[in-house]
């Protein structure tokens, strides 16, 4: 079905190795050290860095996970605007990368950068931003 009130979603490809290694339990810094274009493993890496109160390393690992997936995005034929479904299990790590990146520039005092984060996040699909609040 054609949208015809704006481009057609992004969905990443799937990337059934680095995630399972990171679901089976291998450290998210063993993940991106062997497929450091993974976001979700730099997703990971921020989320646990805000959890144990290092925002500014938080906002370097998010950052990175951040601009991985935005290549990817391009790949993908974004354009630089329109939806990026959560309910599509591959964006997941770039919404959470650009999630925590959010929180961690708000913990970090970067106002403008964590106000353009957060409403990317709600352009990119209101459901990662209420799953990711």
């Amino acid at each position: 079905m054609t949208n015809l009130l704006g481009p057609e979603p992004t969905r990443l490809p799937d990337r059934p190795e680095p995630q399972k290694a990171l679901e089976s339990g291998t450290s998210p810094t063993e993940v991106a050290t062997q497929w450091p274009d993974f976001s979700e493993a730099w997703a990971t890496l921020a989320e646990q860095a805000l959890e144990g109160g290092e925002p500014v390393m938080a906002y370097a690992y998010a950052r990175t996970g951040y601009h991985r997936g935005l290549d990817q995005l391009r790949r993908s034929g974004w354009k630089g605007h329109g939806p990026i479904p959560w309910d599509h299990r591959p964006n997941q790590g770039f919404l959470r990368a650009l999630g925590a990146l959010a929180k961690a520039a708000k913990a970090i005092g970067e106002t403008e950068e964590y106000e353009r984060c957060s409403q990317f996040l709600v352009d990119s699909d209101p459901e990662a931003a209420k799953a990711l609040a």
